[in-house]
């Protein structure tokens, strides 16, 4: 069974969809400006993003999910990229994911997992890592909004449309997985 699994699973997803549509309105010389020195570009948050999801969802239920492989620190350095690298950095990091999440079933929500070497539930590690994923997709959102300005596509509900949106709310809904 995995209606529960499914449900955490369908956030991912509209997250995953959100954060692809806020860097489908960046353009490509955006992708590694910062606002400010201390900011993160759109290219570093998706290299940090990129590397927790493989780092915890590698091996999830057997290892811990903070690999020694991993190199946090350099997730955050300058860089500037090709759209090419960065969708190719965002989809390794999401495909380690899906594919693990694909694999779960309810009943595995009990089990305990380690980050960092602390026990966690199943289930609270992957709520942990929603919420962390959803930070940074609204990050993502939120530089592609500040580049954008008036031009930007809403991705969700536009401001001054709610009663519009009520009338048939179509967005309640993740992606389905193909």
């Amino acid at each position: 069974m995995r209606d529960i699994v499914g449900s955490i699973e369908s956030e991912y997803r509209r997250y995953k969809a959100l954060g692809e549509g806020a860097l489908k309105q960046l353009h490509d010389d955006e992708l590694g400006a910062r606002e400010t020195p201390a900011a993160n570009s759109a290219a570093t948050l998706v290299w940090h993003l990129s590397g927790n999801l493989q780092s915890r969802f590698t091996e999830f239920l057997t290892s811990d999910g903070e690999k020694p492989w991993r190199e946090r620190e350099e997730e955050f350095a300058e860089r500037h990229v090709s759209r090419n690298e960065l969708t190719a950095k965002w989809e390794r990091g999401w495909s380690v994911l899906l594919d693990t999440l694909a694999s779960l079933t309810d009943d595995d929500l009990h089990a305990t997992v380690h980050i960092r070497a602390q026990p966690l539930t199943v289930h609270a590690a992957l709520h942990r890592s929603l919420a962390h994923t959803a930070y940074h997709v609204g990050q993502l959102v939120y530089l592609g909004k500040n580049r954008r300005g008036e031009a930007w596509q809403y991705m969700t509900i536009p401001p001054g449309r709610s009663a519009e949106y009520n009338e048939n709310p179509t967005l309640e809904k993740a992606p389905r997985k193909v």
